[in-house]
């Protein structure tokens, strides 16, 4: 092997983000902030996507960005983390469910989490603790995900479709397997990515491309959410070409559930007046993990 400097640095910072993120999990370091996912037509809230953040002692809040990659490279640590995440999107459920919220929850799924039908039966079990119906946990994966391994990824797909519970496929669109899944997988929601709408309202061809996926998505019996609306315009072209739900700095960037509850919980439109709330400092696109078919566990958008 040739010696390159920066292999010993990137091995280094690997180690020991492995050894602070197994302390993290048992110090309680991780919190979760939540993104509305929009009804169009209505302005209601329907969902919160749960995603992930580490209050580093240190280095502050951290975002998925800077350290679920690492996590991913490890079962040990991927386990343990969706299973916390799991554990707290429902017990903030059952709070804003307690609340008179009628909201649902959605968590993100690393491929790890497919690998094995034993996930299926810890996702059943964290539901009959929290008391929370199965009908309100959403559990999104990404195309590239279900690709890792066909065969069972599908059959622990369709065990947690077969307990009540939604899957929504991330990334719709994005690569050449979404529509070779979707023939075997028991899909319930598709995510359109804004690389397909943020240049609407844009020219006929853009809004045929639109228009195309979202019927696509109808024509399988899924609802059809846009990811990253940052716009009026882009938001009433999704309305134009009949999509169903958005998400995206239009609306709320991803804060404690309780700022959610504040700025929508007895509103009846959806407006574009909370993009200043916490999070600040978030890309638009925060997960960006390593590999192909990484998905970071809970780490959208």
């Amino acid at each position: 092997m040739v010696y390159d400097v920066g292999t010993p640095q990137h091995a280094t910072h690997v180690l020991l983000m492995h050894d602070e993120l197994l302390r993290a999990l048992d110090r309680d370091e991780l919190v979760l902030h939540y993104q509305p996912k929009m009804e169009l037509l209505t302005g209601r809230v329907s969902c919160l996507e749960a995603l992930v953040r580490w209050q580093h002692p240190d280095r502050g809040l951290l975002l998925p960005s800077e350290f679920l990659s690492v996590a991913e490279q490890y079962s040990e640590l991927i386990g343990p983390m969706t299973s916390w995440v799991l554990r707290r999107a429902l017990a903030d459920c059952t709070a804003w469910t307690a609340a008179g919220l009628d909201w649902a929850v959605a968590v993100n799924l690393s491929h790890r989490n497919l690998a094995s039908l034993e996930f299926a039966d810890t996702v059943s079990l964290m539901l009959r603790e929290s008391g929370v119906r199965p009908g309100l946990l959403h559990l999104e994966v990404t195309e590239t995900a279900l690709a890792y391994d066909n065969e069972m990824a599908a059959q622990v797909v369709g065990a947690l479709a077969a307990q009540g519970v939604s899957i929504s496929m991330d990334d719709f669109g994005v690569g050449f397997t979404s529509l070779t899944r979707l023939r075997t997988v028991q899909v319930s929601e598709v995510k359109i990515d804004r690389a397909f709408f943020a240049d609407l309202p844009g020219d006929d061809k853009d809004r045929a491309v639109v228009r195309s996926f979202i019927d696509l998505g109808h024509s399988l019996g899924c609802l059809v959410t846009a990811v990253g609306v940052e716009s009026q315009d882009v938001a009433d072209a999704l309305v134009d070409a009949g999509c169903d739900q958005a998400q995206g700095y239009l609306w709320q960037r991803p804060c404690p559930w309780e700022e959610v509850a504040r700025a929508f919980g007895s509103a009846t439109t959806a407006t574009a007046s909370n993009s200043s709330t916490s999070d600040s400092a978030s890309t638009e696109i925060e997960p960006a993990t390593s590999g192909p078919g990484s998905q970071g566990a809970m780490n959208h958008p």
